[in-house]
């Protein structure tokens, strides 16, 4: 029979001690009214906390939820909290801090450790640290290790990362023989996405395709077999993916005893950015602590927006009333980072949502000037307008590294780009690759830059291995073949695929010959390429929706070029400098514009930002489904707004320019200000029109008469 491991002991408490109260109290007096509040939760009286009657009993043992608004100093709040605790007479090997990465679990640790090492008088490598730091997945594994033998684990377990979950994913698929079916299959990437998310949600498998990859959902009575096979051919090679990690440990507390041991270990248990959580961590947490005693949970409603990833903000919402005892709720809304000005703008934007803990962002950094709502033409003339601004303001004295340039995705910022480097203007670009140097747009330019050149091989091998059926041989005797022959394309036409990709390889010459002998005009060709182009992408991407948003834009960048080989060789010429993986700034270059997503952007602050497509379409998305989505479009708004400091611009384009979308060719659609921020609100921004209209001539009234011209023009020759 196993036996459960050891809980430590809870400490004796400590004896109050003077010199420690005064230090105590130097450390609260940094912190505002709000924060102090959060700190000391639970832990007012003695020194080792022991504040006497019931009611400091109910007190100490409430969970608490920190609402930190946005630049509210909650990094701050939750290291002093922690500190605190441990100057109290907390036991820091019962107290477990959870965060989204092992760098902020560290980081915090060591603030914390500095912040005790002062209240307690001791050197800061004397205080003991925070064993129990680390993410959710880390912590679940250290636990599964140690209760392996109470739940029927080899404790000599591996853990596959991505790509090694991915290639079992793979393995699995063709041994039950789904790769070489008749239809295409998802692949294992896409399959092992969708795996994760029913586990990361909780959402039954034909809501998580109807919802996130409708393109698969002809395979529902498919998938939970492969997936089956999946979990089982785990078991039997001792392995956890990433996601078993937070499963494994959700299912072991479900059992009420190793709930209660695990439970017993932690005094304090400690949850930063709750809003990110998924309703598997939320759930490991209540079963933790069902009476949410000790719990801390740190977060901002209005800055959930990462639901594409499975979390959700009903976690945050839910908090106060989850446990078996109503939860604290304390709002830090002082503002550390931005303008009064640009607060007001942005407490309006989260007025009106429909759900929310209440707070209000106040800041004592007055300002007379309001954030811009700018309008714009088009698109074109945004990027004009950003870049004239980036340079005013540089000219100011804010240098470029302290500017940004947010958007909803990543395709918006593609004709901004385009003018930075124009204007030599060096930037560099978080939250994807750079436009032109994302997969699914090489793939297209490829297959341009080969219609374009057909004795490119480069561009040849890219293009043809994007059929199915067709892979490096195959692609290589092809490209021989049009190499030796006089006519490349004849060549092409005439040859022969593998049997399994001749449909393909059909619909593929079709296209390379129509775009080849100019069937369609230019941009035309464009569209006929993106037609051909967008059923492999489904296939060959989990995030075709978004991929798919990035190739309408290139097809939109096309129609300002007057001719495929203009637009091949001009962006062949004068691309981006680099991709947007690389951390550091541009080579040679001191000093770079930030371009992100603000998905990307969460987190970081500039002194001045500029946002992208602030209208209806684009931001919310028009892809948006339901209240629930749309409501995480208006806090995607306002984490772009609160990431500014001292100017805010918000950008306004009229219209945007569509490519073949009708029988009469191209048109502009016309598009109107986010719904985000309504007529009532507008009082709180500087509205600009930009280029300004040109002045009005002014009328000057004729004098009044004083000659009769034609009389004397009669009596002129006399």
């Amino acid at each position: 029979m196993h036996l459960l491991p050891d809980a430590p002991s809870t400490p004796a408490p400590v004896a109050p001690d003077v010199a420690l109260h005064e230090r105590l109290a130097q450390a609260l007096a940094t912190l505002n009214t709000a924060q102090r509040t959060a700190v000391e939760h639970g832990t007012q009286g003695g020194a080792g906390g022991n504040a006497a009657g019931p009611a400091a009993d109910a007190a100490r043992a409430a969970p608490l939820l920190v609402i930190a608004g946005a630049g509210s100093g909650k990094t701050s709040t939750l290291a002093h909290r922690v500190a605190h605790l441990i100057a109290r007479g907390a036991d820091p090997q019962r107290i477990l801090l959870i965060t989204f990465s092992r760098r902020a679990a560290q980081e915090m640790s060591r603030r914390a450790g500095q912040v005790a090492a002062r209240v307690l008088g001791l050197r800061a490598e004397a205080v003991p640290a925070l064993p129990w730091a680390g993410t959710f997945h880390g912590v679940g594994a250290r636990l599964l290790r140690e209760y392996a033998p109470q739940i029927g684990l080899d404790p000599d377990f591996t853990i596959h990362d991505r790509g090694d979950a991915e290639d079992l994913m793979g393995w699995v698929r063709h041994e039950l023989g789904l790769s070489s079916t008749t239809r295409r299959f998802p692949l294992k990437s896409t399959c092992l996405a969708i795996y994760s998310r029913c586990v990361n949600t909780r959402e039954p498998l034909a809501q998580v395709l109807a919802h996130s990859f409708p393109w698969c959902a002809d395979w529902v009575g498919e998938l939970p077999r492969l997936f089956a096979a999946y979990a089982e051919a785990k078991a039997q090679q001792n392995v956890l993916d990433y996601d078993d990690l937070l499963l494994a440990w959700a299912e072991m507390m479900g059992e009420p005893a190793l709930a209660a041991h695990v439970g017993a270990r932690f005094d304090h248990v400690l949850v930063d950015e709750y809003q990110d959580t998924n309703r598997l961590q939320a759930q490991i947490l209540l079963r933790l602590k069902p009476d949410g005693a000790g719990v801390t949970a740190v977060g901002d409603d209005a800055q959930s927006i990462y639901s594409f990833r499975g979390a959700t903000v009903r976690n945050i919402l839910d908090f106060p009333s989850q446990f078996t005892q109503p939860a604290r709720v304390v709002a830090l809304e002082r503002n550390y980072r931005s303008t009064q000005p640009i607060l007001d703008a942005s407490n309006a934007v989260m007025a009106h949502a429909t759900e929310r803990h209440a707070k209000q962002l106040w800041t004592d950094k007055a300002s007379a000037g309001k954030p811009q709502l700018v309008l714009v033409a088009d698109e074109a003339a945004q990027a004009q307008w950003v870049a004239d601004r980036t340079l005013a303001l540089r000219e100011d004295g804010l240098t470029l590294k302290q500017q940004a340039v947010l958007f909803r995705t990543t395709s918006h910022s593609a004709a901004l780009e385009l003018e930075l480097v124009r204007r030599n203007i060096p930037f560099v670009k978080f939250g994807g690759l750079k436009f032109l140097e994302a997969t699914h747009i090489k793939d297209l330019l490829a297959l341009l830059r080969f219609v374009h050149n057909p004795r490119s091989r480069l561009a040849g091998f890219r293009a043809v291995q994007l059929l199915p059926g067709i892979g490096p041989a195959t692609a290589a005797r092809l490209l021989d073949a049009m190499q030796a022959a006089a006519d490349p394309a004849q060549a092409l036409q005439d040859f022969r695929p593998p049997a399994n990709a001749a449909e393909a390889w059909r619909d593929f010459a079709q296209t390379w010959g129509a775009l080849r002998l100019g069937a369609v005009g230019w941009p035309g060709q464009m569209e006929l390429a993106r037609q051909w182009y967008l059923p492999h992408l489904e296939r060959l991407h989990e995030d075709a929706v978004v991929r798919a948003g990035d190739i309408a834009q290139l097809v939109q960048l096309a129609a300002g070029y007057a001719s495929r080989e203009r637009f091949i060789t001009e962006l062949t010429l004068d691309p981006p400098e680099a991709t947007s993986d690389r951390p550091g700034p541009p080579l040679l270059d001191e000093d770079y514009l930030i371009l992100s997503t603000i998905h990307s952007a969460k987190g970081q602050e500039w002194n001045a930002v500029s946002v992208l497509n602030v209208v209806d379409g684009c931001m919310p998305a028009d892809v948006v489904q339901g209240a629930h989505e749309l409501e995480e479009e208006r806090r995607l708004l306002y984490v772009a707004m609160t990431r500014a400091k001292e100017h805010l611009h918000l950008l306004q384009p009229q219209r945007f320019h569509v490519t073949q979308q009708t029988p009469l060719g191209d048109r502009h659609l016309y598009v109107g200000r986010t719904r985000f921020i309504p007529d009532g609100d507008l009082g709180g921004y500087e509205r600009v029109v930009w280029p300004p209209p040109p002045p009005q001539p002014v009328f000057v009234p004729a004098p009044p008469a004083v000659m009769d011209l034609r009389a004397r023009l009669r009596a002129a020759w006399r």
